[in-house]
């Protein structure tokens, strides 16, 4: 006997037309979120980051502006200089042996970190099984602390048993004593400071190369260039962006160093290793002369710029 169950009548609305029944099964469209919605959301996700922006970028910037043009010393109160720090620092000698002492950091520093990042990243621009370890071992110096790079560069320098006096000694060479020489305490950083940094430049590198069309290297390769040849016309004019962001993070970096310094030689021997950060640190911290080392740290900033700004209209140069 067949039992035939009736579906479910549809109800029937007042003007005579069916209702559908609503159905569990059937999927509602998302709605799209409406531009208002959409700047809502934008303006929460930018909230956060603003918010600390401006209390510990803007207003400490804003704050060591206003004290440049006093005497602040921390304790005690403080007196309206105007622009006398100002003109201090052009008449002061230890502001310009930091400055000097800082460019000639750059001037090795820049090209030295260019050429160790942009090699690395050409050697491991390949697919094989040990590049992903040779990327994270030298990527570890950046994430490592200074002290502890500092310790292990401390030893490796060492005139007596250190290891790079010991290696120069396999070629008949007698090392310096690095650290302990007006002459070599500066290169001495330099080393160090390229070891303990060229990682995250060798990361950009690395990504700017992946990022070169692979049919120039086979037009130039068609073409009859050779290793040198298409390194030199395909891979530096196509990372001219890469290298202009690199050397900008390189400038930077050199105009602030003050890590090294302070851990490996304490700005000698000599006054050889003061840097400019390292005499901004000394004037406010160890003499209290905070509005002073206000006005030396705006300096610094308008010079990191001018720098900047140079970099960028010699690149832009460049790639025109």
């Amino acid at each position: 006997m067949n039992v035939q169950v009736a579906a479910p009548a549809a109800s029937v609305d007042e003007s005579g037309s069916p209702e559908r029944m609503p159905s569990a099964r059937r999927a509602r469209a998302p709605r799209n979120p409406s531009a208002r919605q959409m700047t809502r959301n934008a303006w929460l996700f930018l909230l956060v980051p603003g918010v600390l922006f401006l209390v510990f970028m803007a207003l400490p910037m804003a704050m060591a502006l206003v004290l440049s043009f006093t005497d602040y010393a921390i304790v005690g109160d403080y007196e309206w200089l105007g622009l006398e720090n100002y003109l201090n620092i052009a008449v002061d000698p230890f502001f310009w042996i930091a400055l000097r002492n800082t460019a000639y950091y750059t001037v090795l520093y820049v090209p030295a970190g260019l050429v160790v990042a942009l090699g690395t990243a050409l050697l491991l621009n390949r697919r094989h099984r040990a590049v992903r370890l040779f990327r994270t071992l030298f990527y570890i110096p950046v994430v490592a602390s200074t002290v502890a790079t500092a310790t292990i560069w401390f030893w490796m320098l060492n005139p007596q048993n250190g290891l790079l006096n010991v290696a120069l000694s396999w070629f008949g060479i007698d090392g310096p004593a690095w650290l302990y020489e007006s002459q070599w305490a500066m290169i001495a950083i330099v080393m160090m400071s390229v070891w303990a940094g060229f990682g995250a430049n060798m990361i950009i590198f690395l990504g700017g190369l992946q990022g070169v069309p692979g049919e120039l290297y086979e037009a130039a390769r068609l073409d009859g260039a050779n290793a040198w040849q298409q390194f030199r016309y395909v891979t530096l004019p196509s990372l001219t962006r890469t290298t202009f962001l690199v050397s900008t993070l390189l400038i930077i970096g050199a105009f602030q160093v003050f890590d090294q310094a302070y851990v490996l030689t304490k700005g000698g021997p000599g006054n050889s290793t003061v840097t400019m950060v390292y005499y901004i640190y000394n004037k406010g911290f160890g003499a209290l002369e905070m509005g002073y080392a206000s006005a030396l740290s705006f300096v610094l900033f308008l010079i990191i710029l001018v720098f900047s700004l140079v970099n960028a209209r010699l690149t832009n140069r460049r790639d025109a």
